[in-house]
């Protein structure tokens, strides 16, 4: 059983399809990643499954639960959190209280504690800023918090929407060290990202999207030695 299904999902803003047709399926376990132009629908894709933006037509399930029509809350709840395009870390609230947010929806007060050291360990820098506002930090740092917002939640899988975007190739390289160790201690990815070469390098299957539709899918060793891949997303 799959852990995410995404059936044939048409999305719009307004009277504009931004998705025709999306399927998808992400295996427990497995990192994922949907890479494509700008405007090829991959974020409105993890907008829909989170319902922000909802699919007007099709079917999302999640554990074999429907969740098309449900309460973004309640997607959090169900185990799906996500790292939002442009990281929104509130800029006011020191790191600390970005974290603690992340977990608002727990009522396992004596485990928060324990994972938020969990994140200080993914993340040191955090701790090093642990009392600082989240808006004087570098782009990197919030990129870091914001993950480490994500996982307070204790997600099942986990939605990264481009994750280096903006950011120093230093930082984008720890973002990937980071990205694969959370998939390694158990926790699903689908990651949405403008860095195919990233993105393909860390994935285990990738779809490309172009103009709301699913162009192509295979194994990312198979999608990086595609040609048609290659000149199009890989520079090659």
């Amino acid at each position: 059983m799959a852990l995410l299904e995404v059936e044939d999902i048409h999305t719009y803003y307004g009277n504009v399809s931004a998705l025709r047709g999306i399927s998808l399926t992400v295996e427990e376990g497995e990192i994922v990643t949907l890479i494509g132009g700008n405007g090829a629908g991959k974020s409105t894709t993890l907008r829909s499954i989170t319902a922000l933006t909802p699919a007007r037509t099709g079917s999302v399930r999640f554990l074999d639960q429907e969740i098309t029509a449900s309460q973004p809350a309640d997607i959090v709840a169900r185990g799906i959190s996500m790292v939002p395009e442009g990281r929104r870390c509130f800029p006011r609230m020191t790191v600390r209280e970005n974290l603690d947010l992340g977990a608002y929806l727990r009522k396992d007060k004596s485990e928060i504690s324990s994972d938020i050291d969990r994140i200080f360990e993914l993340f040191p820098r955090l701790q090093e800023r642990e009392k600082q506002k989240a808006g004087t930090m570098s782009g990197g740092e919030q990129q870091m918090l914001a993950i480490g917002r994500a996982m307070m939640a204790r997600p099942k899988l986990l939605l990264l929407d481009e994750p280096s975007m903006g950011l120093a190739p230093l930082f984008v390289d720890r973002i990937y060290d980071t990205i694969r160790e959370i998939n390694e201690a158990g926790t699903t990815i689908l990651l949405v990202e403008q860095s195919a070469t990233h993105a393909l390098a860390v994935a285990h299957r990738g779809y490309v999207l172009e103009t709301g539709e699913v162009a192509l899918t295979d194994t990312s060793e198979s999608l990086r030695t595609n040609t048609d891949v290659q000149k199009a997303y890989l520079g090659v």
